[in-house]
């Protein structure tokens, strides 16, 4: 039987640090081997590259999308047409009972509808993949490749951490991806639609992101 069994840190620094200049591939090939059957990739369909690239190593791979009830419909059109292009094995969390009771953009709000639902997906996990990119905002800018997620207990993968905004949108012309609507509209990070606005030319692409508060991640990702 192999072993799952999450790695030390000393471990998950090297692999890390091995996977700096390789392609994000190695990334996802090294969880799949080293977690075998125990690996799920959580999506927010802002782009569909990692999608494209986890499935293209393992068509059965388990896809989470948190459907927090508040969604773009042009999210959740993506979501479906991706779903029907690669036959997806996808699952699509729904927002715990008391989410009504927090305020659209609240630290309760986001953790009835994606940070719960999101660890009863992965219950049972060794490691999870995001789409994770350090040119996202400065607060991902030192996210490692592969590193334990204390938060969640497991390991988490970032295989585009390296990843610009260009490296994204040349893959997806190199491979006819579908590419999410708003992104042309101005909308660089793409969230609930109530707290999710376009950014101007120089904003951080993250800035569009609960807009005049000073919140800038949901508890997912710290």
């Amino acid at each position: 039987m192999r072993d799952v069994t999450i790695g030390r840190a000393d471990e998950l620094a090297s692999v890390s640090a091995s996977l700096e200049l390789a392609p994000a591939s190695k990334a996802i090939e090294w969880a799949l081997e080293r977690f075998s059957g125990s690996v799920a990739l959580a999506c927010s369909f802002q782009d569909v590259v990692i999608v494209d690239l986890a499935h293209a190593l393992d068509p059965g791979i388990e896809v989470v999308f948190l459907d927090t009830g508040a969604h773009f419909e042009e999210t959740l059109d993506l979501v479906e047409r991706t779903r029907r292009r690669y036959g997806l094995n996808l699952v699509v969390t729904r927002p715990a009972q008391d989410a009504a009771h927090g305020p659209c953009g609240s630290e309760q709000c986001c953790r009835f509808r994606k940070v719960e639902p999101l660890r009863r997906a992965l219950a049972g996990k060794a490691a999870w993949i995001t789409g994770l990119k350090r040119s996202d905002s400065p607060t991902r800018s030192a996210i490692p490749i592969v590193h334990r997620d204390e938060s969640f207990g497991l390991v988490k993968v970032n295989p585009l951490a390296t990843w610009s905004d260009r490296d994204i949108a040349s893959y997806e012309q190199d491979h006819a991806l579908p590419v999410h609507p708003l992104m042309g509209r101005g909308y660089r990070s793409i969230g609930c639609a109530p707290t999710t606005r376009p950014v101007a030319q120089g904003e951080d692409a993250r800035a569009g992101r609960w807009a005049g508060s000073d919140k800038t991640e949901c508890g997912l990702h710290g």
